[in-house]
């Protein structure tokens, strides 16, 4: 069996945790998204979700030693031993670093990373509307243009590292659901990553 180990990169409200759980049925591995983890925790009122819920309902993001003590304990789960997609996790150069030295810790690295291209006014609209559909608190209209910054400067720069590895598809994230999944299995694809019989 053939592993799949993914990366999938967009500012809020490009889609991406729609398009990773996706990808990742696709593909037949597990989600690990950092995002899912942090609301988990919130939502069961555990020590980690009390600490995360100040730092995002101020707009911030969680610290790179936390993050990756949750991301790394996931890894090292066994549904995650022949692959995963990550949403949330590295976004930042610090993170990659990270995650590069645990991966090659275990001799494996990333098969591909995904870039979800969309303009900063679609990510605003959508972001806008899911807040209103889903009354999340931590989208109030200051904070998404807080984060959309904070993307634009720490983690639009994790690509440069990831392009140089020649390993980034950019895949236009303007589209139905359909088309963009599409676009991205066609990529994962050309790159002889299989998708699973079931899929």
């Amino acid at each position: 069996m053939t592993s799949t180990r993914l990366l999938i990169v967009g500012p809020q409200g490009s889609g991406k945790g729609t398009q990773g759980i996706r990808i990742a049925d696709t593909f037949g591995v597990p989600v690990v998204s950092t995002g899912d983890i942090f609301r988990a925790n919130i939502k069961e009122g555990t020590d980690l979700g009390l600490q995360v819920k100040a730092i995002t309902d101020a707009g911030d993001l969680v610290p790179d030693e936390v993050t990756f003590a949750i991301v790394k304990d996931r890894l090292e789960q066994p549904d995650a031993a022949e692959g995963f997609l990550l949403d949330g996790f590295p976004r930042n150069v610090a993170q990659v670093a990270l995650l590069d030295e645990f991966l090659t810790g275990r001799g494996e690295a990333l098969d591909a990373v995904i870039e979800l291209n969309v303009p900063r006014e679609e990510s605003l609209k959508r972001i806008a509307l899911r807040a209103q559909e889903q009354g999340r608190s931590d989208d109030t209209e200051a904070a998404i243009a807080h984060r959309l910054d904070i993307y634009e400067r720490e983690t639009a720069p994790i690509l440069a590292v990831y392009r140089s590895s020649g390993i980034v598809d950019t895949i236009d994230g303007v589209g139905t659901l359909d088309e963009i999944t599409e676009r991205i299995v066609a990529a994962l694809e050309a790159r002889g990553l299989a998708r699973t019989a079931a899929a």
